[in-house]
């Protein structure tokens, strides 16, 4: 149980700590991943909470679909899993399971400029929404009302977040449009 010198942009959110689970001082976790297998047979140590407190991951349990109970290194107590309780629990981006070709995480979308197919700037993803269907961009625009952008490949025509940019096509009505006052 150390604190990590990793950067903020080097964590991935994998779950939040829920609850404790029984006696021992493992903690039910609300996943964030898709990917648990990976996580159970890969993953050797955890960061939890606001200080990104290291934990040796010492077992992983689907618990239901969305919920997993993990047992943590130095951690043998239901109290010392109370207070746990509504902590981020993180991996190291790196270590995270590879990506197929076309596939991305979704922190990688925040901060990316928005474009039109004509090269027109619509704004900045500011938040990403998880509608289960797709996700939707939710894009700051300068004098405008929040844009909100399905990620569809009706719309998305390039995605090319090393060049920190998305291309859009504007499907008719789309985007809500203001007239300056």
């Amino acid at each position: 149980m150390t604190e990590s010198p990793a950067t903020p942009n080097e964590y991935m959110l994998v779950g939040e700590v829920v609850a404790p689970f029984g006696i021992h001082g493992q903690i039910k976790v609300k996943s964030y991943t898709d990917n648990v297998e990976h996580l159970s047979r890969r993953i050797r140590t955890v960061y939890l909470g606001p200080k990104r407190q290291s934990y040796p991951l010492k077992g992983v349990i689907e618990h239901k679909q969305g919920l997993l109970i993990l047992s943590l290194g130095g951690v043998t107590k239901r109290e010392q899993a109370e207070d746990m309780r509504r902590f981020e629990v993180a991996i190291l981006e790196h270590e995270a399971a590879p990506l197929d070709d076309g596939e991305y995480f979704i922190h990688q979308l925040y901060g990316l400029t928005v474009l039109t197919e004509d090269g027109a700037e619509i704004g900045k993803v500011r938040e990403v929404l998880a509608t289960g269907a797709s996700e939707v961009l939710v894009v700051t625009r300068a004098g405008q009302p929040d844009g909100l952008i399905p990620m569809i490949h009706d719309v998305v025509r390039e995605l090319d977040i090393a060049g920190g940019r998305i291309v859009v096509h504007l499907l008719e009505g789309l985007l809500e449009t203001r007239e300056p006052s």
